[in-house]
């Protein structure tokens, strides 16, 4: 028989973020990189080829370069 237990308030997984909503593509790579106070994750677009990918920077200097994507096929079909 399970009991009840009382739930305390969790913190929440990761912060709110105030920029744009950045689509989803099936070629971008995210990388977690871990700096010595906090983490954060790289950028890396496998367009057109997947083989060699180019770097965008983190995901804050990134968004502006998705965003700008012209190849509309890419981009999931559920985010047109």
């Amino acid at each position: 028989m399970a009991l009840l237990q009382s739930v305390t308030d969790l913190p929440p997984l990761a912060a709110a973020s105030n920029a744009a909503r950045i689509r989803r593509c099936t070629f971008r790579r995210l990388s977690r990189v871990a700096a010595s106070t906090d983490s954060g994750y790289e950028v890396s677009c496998l367009y057109p080829d997947r083989r060699v990918p180019l770097p965008l920077g983190a995901m804050d200097s990134s968004l502006e370069i998705c965003q700008a994507c012209t190849a509309s096929h890419i981009f999931r079909p559920d985010e047109d």
